[in-house]
């Protein structure tokens, strides 16, 4: 019996290995997948979200960099599959798997290693995804495109500005959308038919048939000239000897009205984190996590709720244009236009202006923070003030190009020894 739902017969791969360097110390101490995002949630919330959402009850989770997190946080706020349903997520570290001197040598292999674990769950279609991109998008559509066309491999892609697709691998496509050539990172993009200022950026998701896609792995595997890597090996291999197809995220975007912009966001830099998450404070986000037809799930602390107190001239609890999760406390503290995750503690006379603050943070008095991202657990000292004169906050912080400051607590504890 084959059930009309695509997503019945699915597996999502999700490849969440990566640091994420380019976010500073935020991937100090966690993979970019397990970087925390709009107040409780994880970057990798979003792809398993979307897949949960769209029909998918069999996953993986591919990890490898700093992976501890990322493991706690799955088995905390994604234990609720049940084997007996049929229902699947599996945690697929690194682990030596084909001898004890081997990794995961990339994005391919970390599906290769894994096979075996594939077969069992006796899927017709692999879902292969990032795990570290906002976005909301319905995985049955692109599957649908997937089998009508009957394509090798179909590609999610975005449509971008010509001036910004050099940051991305970049598909050409003929008038059907069949993919005829892909470039990474090129200087001079190839755009759409029709359209010499749009192109077609590839998001890192793909949709194969398992039969195809296995025995596509295991003639890479052999071969000692690969990078086993998607983008750079098997995608542009199936161009040239296949059928790829590119599927266009319009069409499967999530979206709360039908005029609203696509939204996704790689939040893989410091100024693109801060960015996304003050986005969330606007008085109509492009981003509804508000949206309880397509909801984001995460691990929900039991914590109680936030708490704003003391209403005095210059020491009055008070937040505006701005999110606090449960367990805050704000004491005293004024608060414009910043993101506050769960139990951060404020204290009177202190000013947060544009602020990220990740979980479990502490502001001491008479400090003033603008324009800042505040890494989990940092206890920020009495009078601390960020924000307002940048060649002093460069000599202990992290400064981005577009003056977000990067606060972590060896910072503060280096400011502190020198002081």
């Amino acid at each position: 019996m084959r059930y009309s739902r695509l997503s019945s017969r699915t597996m999502a791969f999700v490849l969440a290995g990566g640091r994420g360097s380019r976010l500073m110390e935020l991937t100090d101490n966690r993979a970019k997948p397990a970087v925390y995002f709009g107040g409780k949630t994880r970057i990798i919330d979003f792809a398993l979200s979307n897949a949960l959402n769209s029909g998918i009850r069999k996953m993986a989770v591919a990890t490898q960099y700093k992976a501890h997190s990322l493991i706690r946080h799955c088995q905390r706020g994604w234990n609720f599959f049940r084997a007996e349903r049929n229902e699947y997520l599996d945690i697929l570290p690194a682990s030596q798997r084909v001898d004890e001197h081997t990794w995961y040598l990339g994005t391919a292999d970390a599906v290769t290693q894994n096979i075996d674990i594939v077969d069992s769950y006796g899927v017709d279609y692999v879902l292969i995804l990032a795990g570290d991109h906002i976005y909301k998008m319905d995985y049955e559509i692109m599957l649908r495109q997937h089998v009508a066309s009957g394509a090798d491999v179909t590609v999610g892609c975005l449509t971008v500005p010509k001036t910004e697709a050099s940051a991305f691998g970049v598909m050409q496509v003929d008038a059907t959308d069949r993919i005829t050539a892909f470039v990474e990172k090129a200087a001079n993009p190839p755009t759409l038919p029709g359209d010499p200022t749009t192109c077609l950026a590839s998001m890192g998701i793909y949709v194969f048939d398992w039969k195809f896609l296995r025995d596509l792995l295991m003639r890479d595997a052999a071969d000692p000239n690969s990078s086993h890597d998607f983008g750079k090996d098997l995608i542009p291999q199936i161009v040239r000897n296949g059928k790829a197809m590119a599927h266009r995220f319009a069409e499967s975007c999530v979206r709360d009205q039908p005029e609203s912009n696509a939204y996704w966001r790689d939040v893989g830099t410091v100024d693109a984190f801060w960015k996304a998450n003050i986005d969330l404070t606007d008085f109509t986000p492009e981003l509804n996590l508000w949206d309880r037809n397509w909801p984001i799930w995460t691990y929900s602390e039991s914590v109680p709720p936030a708490k704003f107190v003391h209403d005095e001239e210059d020491r009055r609890g008070t937040a505006v244009s701005s999110m606090v999760s449960g367990g805050c406390i704000i004491s005293g503290t004024e608060v414009r236009n910043s993101l506050l995750f769960t139990m951060v503690h404020t204290n009177s006379f202190s000013v947060l202006d544009h602020a990220v603050v990740l979980p479990y943070v502490t502001v001491g008095r008479h400090a003033r923070l603008k324009n800042v991202v505040i890494d989990r657990g940092v206890v920020i000292p009495n009078g601390l003030i960020v924000g307002e004169d940048p060649e002093e906050d460069a000599k202990w912080f992290r400064v981005s190009e577009s003056g977000i400051t990067l606060i972590t607590q060896s910072m503060l504890n280096r400011r502190a020894a020198a002081a």
